[in-house]
């Protein structure tokens, strides 16, 4: 190894130390031998309102001559918002090069979140319900295939609904797929009103696991039998266009009052098209397990679609 290769490991792994003893159960070691992790921030610890997750990779070249290698995770973090963000974040690398900077971007995300606080907007929610219609979306770890036990920390306000009849339905985790080092997880849950949709996703969010995912896709149908009609919506979650496919991929196979999330950890190497390959995949498969879609020719059919439309996508990711 070079003195310079040397000199960066030791200032990686100082810092990588440092970061675990200043934040604790926040910060996540996602796969420690690529040097990727996550710290989750809020903006109050005990009582969050704004939670967004920092996912870091840490080239060989950092601090030096490189910068960290990031993703911001939120839900709610979208369009210009995020584009904000991030450029406050490279400014900070720009003033600072050849510095350990980890503390500096989580401390300003966290400054970020408190204003957003104190601006009395009101918390992250899902999108609201269409009738039927496409939404056109905006933009390696494996859990166990059942329900995890709780963490602190929502990214959604759901108290209100607790004293409604509505209940948190049961949640179940499909078998991981794996792809040079992404990692996709699908996770599935009968619902029959939007509020259950978003008790789910705050429940999801409740894991430590999933909170760090890069991406949380998801899509829901929801059959209306007073109007025979469909509720029905999704989210990309930043990943172009995938939520919409994932919906896409529920309409064929004509599965109803079910929602399916697929988490994608990314592990640093771009996949291109095969990662919607991937998600529609996961999906499928926890929809197959759960007795969700029609018969065996059925589910041939929908697979060969929603390959055919990921092939005529094809996105520069």
């Amino acid at each position: 190894m070079a003195e310079g290769d040397a000199g960066s490991d030791q200032r990686q792994n100082e810092e990588i130390e440092a970061m675990a003893a200043i934040y604790g159960e926040e910060w996540c070691v996602i796969d420690d031998c690529a040097k990727i992790f996550c710290i989750r921030i809020s903006d109050d610890i005990d009582d969050p309102k704004w939670t967004l997750c920092l996912q870091v990779m840490l080239p060989d070249e950092y601090p030096g001559t490189a910068p960290p290698i990031y993703q911001l995770n939120a839900p709610w973090l979208k369009g210009q918002e995020r584009a904000d963000l991030s450029n406050s974040l490279e400014e900070i690398y720009i003033q600072n090069i050849g510095e350990s900077i980890l503390y500096l971007w989580v401390e300003k995300i966290r400054d970020v979140l408190i204003q957003k606080s104190q601006m009395t907007e009101p918390g992250p929610d899902v999108k609201k319900k269409t009738e039927e219609e496409d939404v056109e979306c905006e933009d390696d770890l494996i859990l166990a295939c059942q329900p995890e036990s709780s963490v602190k920390a929502l990214d959604f306000d759901i108290s209100e609904n607790r004293t409604e009849v509505e209940e948190l339905p049961p949640i179940d985790h499909g078998i991981p797929i794996t792809d040079r080092r992404s990692t996709f997880q699908a996770h599935l849950a009968p619902v029959v009103c939007p509020k259950q949709v978003k008790m789910v996703l705050s429940k999801l969010y409740e894991n430590k696991k999933i909170a760090s995912a890069t991406h949380n896709i998801y899509a829901y149908r929801i059959y209306c039998e007073d109007k025979q009609t469909f509720l029905q919506d999704c989210e990309d979650d930043g990943e172009t266009a995938a939520g919409g496919r994932l919906l896409h991929l529920m309409e064929i196979l004509n599965v109803k009052n079910v929602m399916v999330v697929v988490s994608r950890w990314y592990g640093g190497i771009l996949l291109g098209p095969d990662r919607f390959k991937h998600i529609n995949n996961c999906a499928r498969n926890i929809l197959v397990e759960k007795n969700y879609t029609n018969s065996p020719m059925g589910i041939a059919e929908a697979a060969s679609k929603a390959c055919f439309a990921v092939h005529i996508m094809k996105l520069p990711f």
